[in-house]
């Protein structure tokens, strides 16, 4: 991939998605009970920047959820990265600090990077139906809580009446339902309906608690189990781009990969062997446990945006299929085969293969003109992949 390439990727945006998230929580920290000491200073309120401390500490924890959600191309998390990152900007200037100007030039930098790669960014969000029920559930324990402890303020002697008493009843809603229960918010010692109401938010707040990290947790749970057996996460897959897609594993196989590995093409092997995909899993190797004549599969590997298909297993039959499938769904790919037997290299190249090589073939050619000293062996080998390329293609 060229330094074009890399600079108009979809990661770099991302990348500096994410970093300026990252940074906005350091420096929202560092803000947060200190005065700044950049040239802003004078100009900007004491209390201001620490505010701005405040919230962009809060605005960079947002931040790093789009930045996550970003490198599984949801198109929601491009509009919130948008709206987040001149925010970020604008509270890094308010900080006035010598060091939220990083900040600052990394969020206005990731700006041109969405935009330019804003059709890369194409997912609707979709939530399961648990997610869902845990999320609704998690806000009606929060309402119930807020509404009720400040509908019964009386029977709460540090709750107070108007906006500010429904902030003490939010606040004492969370810390109840999160058993942190600091105690500076308590119903009055004989206040019976404020125990008991007390005691339903401790119950529906654990619960609704539980459910909400059950959700979050089991997909993170999920992955490590796909990671164990060979299985890409959806993570991993959405951040495929500008790759090679070997398809099958066989005796040429391995030769292929250590090449890509080597030269630091990015690719991914689909396999059908499950034991096949772990083993290559546990050497780093980007795996999808699947039959690679499949759509799926392939569609998963984001052939829409892979540079070429390589296919080389010991079964041409197998291989002509995967090519054909390939070919299907992306006709303009870069498709290239090994035929094991050279009476197979012309169905190859009917099932849709660019280019067919035969290593049986060139392997013979290249021991007789060696052991004849028909000149250097690099040399007969390009001759010899030239003559197959010219006899793939006329059939």
């Amino acid at each position: 991939m060229g330094l074009l390439d890399r600079l108009t990727s979809a990661r770099l945006p991302v990348a500096l998605t994410a970093a300026s998230a990252v940074l906005s929580i350091a420096t929202g920290i560092a803000s947060i009970g200190t005065a700044g000491a950049g040239p802003l200073t004078s100009y900007v309120p004491e209390v201001v920047q620490q505010t701005a401390g405040f919230t962009g500490t809060m605005t960079g924890f947002l931040l790093l959820l789009s930045a996550y959600a970003l490198r599984r191309r949801r198109r929601g998390a491009w509009y919130s990265a948008l709206l987040l990152l001149p925010l970020t900007a604008a509270q890094g200037l308010l900080q006035a600090s010598t060091y939220s100007y990083p900040l600052v030039a990394l969020s206005l930098l990731a700006i041109p990077g969405l935009l330019v790669n804003r059709r890369r960014f194409d997912r609707k969000l979709s939530l399961s139906t648990s997610q869902l029920a845990a999320g609704v559930i998690l806000a009606s324990v929060q309402v119930y809580g807020t509404v009720g402890a400040y509908a019964l303020r009386d029977e709460f002697p540090a709750i107070r009446e108007g906006s500010a008493g429904l902030v003490d009843a939010f606040y004492y809603t969370i810390v109840t339902a999160s058993t942190v229960g600091y105690g500076d918010v308590t119903p009055g010692p004989t206040s019976t309906r404020g125990k008991l109401f007390a005691l339903s938010v401790v119950v529906l707040g654990v619960v609704s608690f539980t459910v909400a990290l059950g959700t979050l947790l089991a997909p993170l749970l999920e992955a490590r189990f796909q990671r164990a057996l060979g299985r890409m996460t959806e993570t991993q897959l959405d951040l495929l781009e500008d790759h090679v897609i070997v398809l099958g594993y066989g005796d040429l196989t391995e030769p292929i990969l250590n090449e890509l590995t080597d030269a630091a093409v990015p690719f991914v092997v689909i396999v059908p062997d499950q034991a096949r995909a772990a083993e290559l899993s546990d050497r780093g190797m980007n795996v999808i446990t699947a039959d690679p004549s499949d759509e799926e599969p392939l569609e998963r590997a984001q052939l829409a945006d892979a540079t070429a298909v390589v296919t080389a297993t010991n079964n041409d039959a197998e291989d002509a299929l995967a090519v054909l499938t390939a070919r299907q769904l992306r006709p303009d790919i870069r498709i290239v085969a090994a035929a094991t037997d050279r009476e197979n290299v012309a169905k190859l190249k009917r099932a849709g293969a660019d280019t067919v090589i035969s290593p049986a073939a060139i392997g013979g050619h290249l021991l007789v003109e060696s052991a004849l000293g028909r000149g250097d062996t690099e040399d007969v080998a390009e001759k010899i992949l030239g003559d197959e390329g010219t006899s793939g293609s006329s059939d």
